[in-house]
């Protein structure tokens, strides 16, 4: 039920992470598996936004796994680049509590944005959808797209910082 339901939005997310087909099956069977395994103790209030982190997460580091083993990166890992300086690192994990203020800072943020920025950022940032992918879908030149989100980054650590979060 739930890969019917949600398969295809998750695949989508990993295939624009992992820009590979089986992969991003692979990702989406491994992300069910793990959903399965976590969910009596974690009971999620939003399964959607849960299962589709678990697909993020386990896509990134497959892409990772990958770009280790070819000693380069594509889009993903700029895409990634661009807001590391609003994510924990991963060698200095941050309380459950501060990580729920930047996301509950960042909901607020997005819930400002005119809806064309908003989609922009989350297809971005979220669905590690490249430029060009961005510029056609929205009819923009990918030099437009390119200042729309160095604004939106800029706007978000403002905002971020007004909040006391960064």
């Amino acid at each position: 039920m739930t890969a019917e339901q949600y398969g295809g939005l998750c695949q989508s997310i990993a295939r624009n992470i992992l820009k590979n087909e089986q992969d991003a099956e692979e990702c989406l069977n491994d992300a069910l598996l793990q959903t399965w395994n976590s969910i009596p103790p974690a009971k999620p209030k939003n399964f959607c936004a849960y299962l589709l982190r678990i697909v993020q997460n386990l896509a990134i580091d497959r892409f990772r796994a990958k770009a280790r083993e070819k000693r380069g990166g594509t889009q993903p890992a700029a895409a990634l680049d661009e807001l590391a300086e609003f994510l924990p690192s991963s060698e200095n994990v941050q309380s459950e509590v501060e990580q729920r203020d930047l996301l509950a800072a960042i909901t607020r943020f997005l819930e400002g944005l005119p809806q064309k920025q908003r989609g922009l950022f989350i297809r971005r940032y979220w669905g590690c959808a490249s430029y060009s992918e961005l510029a056609e879908a929205y009819h923009m030149q990918k030099h437009n797209v390119e200042v729309s989100l160095s604004r939106i980054r800029q706007n978000l650590r403002d905002h971020l910082r007004k909040e006391g979060v960064l």
